[in-house]
């Protein structure tokens, strides 16, 4: 509720009259949203966080993951930054405040929220009306896939980050909750961490119906005698919070129903 509050404040003081015109995004998926609305010629700025699209090379960098450059940003004049908790610190993030630049805070831990960011970040940058239609576009395919995919029992995944050692989603991560879409459900949902450690014994005592892995490199870390099926993620845009990860949810339940069914 505080969280909505603090947006719809922030709508009303940017949009439309004062839409930013001079954005940095501290965050790939921040980034990719942009491109999302159309909007990535206002972005002056990002964070050097992995290879970006060939049309936002030139965008200048303002630091790294946990390290922004103060001096470059304020040399860059922003009047919106997109912040992904987490993507710098705290302390930087309060200097940034003090410094009177508005901060839109994009934390979705569920598709459904993802899905209203693109209306509210599309009303901060002057794309309010292609913002306003991914939204709606989002919510319908992810009420067609609840229909398709509705089970009496969902199905138990447990979903495999890494294995030395063995990381899986807790159930405030987005993919935790993008997995309900496809009837399945999380085995490790009640652990509040976004991504807890474990290990074999207490992935067996949970009983997965099935096993997904992030690649095929983590098949090493299973014993032969494992029976429960696994498949691989079959795409990676589920690890960016953007409209790739709607595109990238419809393959991941095809590939679940078709498993579960070889079974």
């Amino acid at each position: 509720m505080v969280r909505t509050l603090c947006s719809l404040m922030l709508l009303l003081w940017l949009a439309p009259a004062s839409a930013a015109e001079r954005v940095i995004s501290l965050a790939p998926s921040l980034t990719e949203i942009m491109q999302d609305l159309q909007a990535e010629h206002y972005l002056v700025g990002v964070l050097d966080a992995g290879p970006l699209a060939k049309e936002l090379e030139s965008v200048a960098k303002v630091g790294s993951l946990g390290q922004l450059n103060i001096e470059r940003l304020l040399e860059l004049q922003p009047d919106l930054l997109l912040n992904w908790p987490g993507s710098i610190s705290p302390r930087q993030l309060q200097q940034v405040q003090q410094l009177h630049i508005p901060v839109y805070h994009a934390q979705a831990k569920t598709l459904r929220e993802l899905a209203r960011q693109f209306t509210e970040i599309g009303a901060l940058v002057n794309a309010t009306q292609r913002g306003k239609q991914l939204t709606a576009q989002a919510h319908q395919q992810l009420d067609s896939l609840e229909q398709r995919y509705q089970r009496k029992k969902p199905i138990r995944v447990f979903y495999q980050l890494w294995d030395k050692p063995m990381y899986t989603l807790g159930g405030g991560q987005i993919i935790s909750d993008a997995l309900s879409y496809c009837g399945a459900e999380n085995v490790f949902a009640q652990l509040p961490v976004l991504a807890p450690q474990v290990n074999l014994e207490t992935v067996l005592a949970a009983k997965p119906d099935l096993i997904v892995i992030t690649h095929d490199q983590l098949r090493d870390s299973w014993p032969e005698t494992i029976k429960t099926p696994m498949i691989t993620v079959p795409d990676n845009g589920l690890e960016r919070p953007s409209w790739q990860m709607f595109n990238a949810l419809q393959k991941l339940c095809q590939a679940i129903d078709e498993a579960i069914k070889e079974k």
